[in-house]
């Protein structure tokens, strides 16, 4: 599959033939393997870094604009998925605005103040490649029968283990071996754990109990960090189905598979998307397409980088929960 980290991920995508198959532009493959995943994507800066007016747009190997939540595949082959990281030992809190067209990534707002993740020791930051898998959605309208719970109305987040730390926006190619099923406020919010296919140690990974055996205490860190990393805003610590347990390989499997099929509905104007902005270039069986000129005109409306240098990021400080 293919993941966006700090977004998408190699995923499940269509499967060639079905009336609503994603299609890549005529002359185009999905490339030779999982090693060239961010070879065929390209992402553009607009805005000041740090400023609630900061985008990053994606691009295709042919250079037009893409959404990355609906125009990059899901599936690469049988055992991988594609992602894309967002974040990994920092602290802005970055996300695709799945609000807006074309849905760049962009910084997450509260109260007009830009968002940082809290420090709780001992972790700094996010404590893995934290991104998304592209065509997926959590329908906030359907209860999952596992957690009696509907979905938070995003994509699935994913939690890339491996030992390189990625760029933000970078798309590569993932292993999945488990998923966490938190419960936010009342949502599903599925948090799939995978590897990197290229990291030096991904042969070693199957399933979830090897993540058990090669990385100890790395999930019960995750379980933590999950738990906890809210408390510093003056929220609950955060719940889980299953009791916190990680479920292996196969459930996760199920999960991504049934969240792209709500993703292909979103997509083919199915269902309530409510403000979720389907727009895409490349699904050309959606009401929601639109062409390469249209997506252009849409990035152009953004103010491009500024020249001005980064704005200061928050000044950071270490929370001792007491736990």
């Amino acid at each position: 599959m293919r993941a966006l980290l700090p977004l998408l991920r190699t995923g499940w995508a269509w499967r060639a033939g079905s009336p609503a198959a994603a299609r890549l532009p005529r002359g185009k493959s999905a490339g030779p393997g999982p090693h060239r995943a961010m070879a065929f994507y390209r992402t553009e800066e607009r805005g000041q870094p740090y400023s609630p007016d900061y985008r990053l747009f994606f691009k295709n190997v042919a250079g037009h604009y893409i959404s990355p939540f609906h125009d990059i595949p899901l599936k690469v082959d049988s055992t991988e998925e594609n992602g894309i990281p967002t974040k990994r030992a920092r602290n802005d809190e970055y996300e695709i605005a799945t609000k807006e067209p074309l849905n760049p990534i962009k910084q997450d707002t509260k109260d007009g103040k830009l968002r940082f993740v809290a420090n709780i020791f001992p972790h700094k930051g996010y404590i893995w490649n934290y991104g998304a898998l592209p065509q997926t959605w959590e329908d906030p309208h359907q209860k999952d029968k596992s957690t009696d719970c509907c979905g938070d109305n995003d994509p699935v987040d994913i939690c890339e283990i491996g030992s390189k730390v990625l760029s933000c926006g970078e798309v590569i190619h993932v292993k999945i071996l488990g998923i966490l099923a938190l419960i936010d406020q009342g949502e599903t919010d599925w948090k799939i754990i995978a590897i990197n296919v290229n990291d030096p140690e991904a042969s070693k990974f199957q399933d979830i109990d090897d993540v058990k055996k090669y990385k100890p205490g790395y999930l019960e860190a995750t379980l933590n960090w999950f738990r906890f990393y809210k408390v510093p805003e003056g929220k609950p610590e955060n719940q889980f189905a299953f009791n916190g347990e990680f479920k292996n390989k196969a459930f996760a499997l199920e999960v991504i598979k049934s969240t792209h099929e709500c993703w292909k509905t979103l997509l083919m104007k199915k269902c309530d998307g409510g403000a979720i902005n389907c727009t895409n270039v490349q699904v050309c069986d959606s009401p929601f397409h639109c062409t390469q000129e249209e997506a252009r005109s849409i990035v152009e409306l953004v103010s491009s980088s500024s020249n001005k240098g980064r704005s200061k990021e928050e000044e950071q400080v270490w929370h001792f929960l007491g736990k």
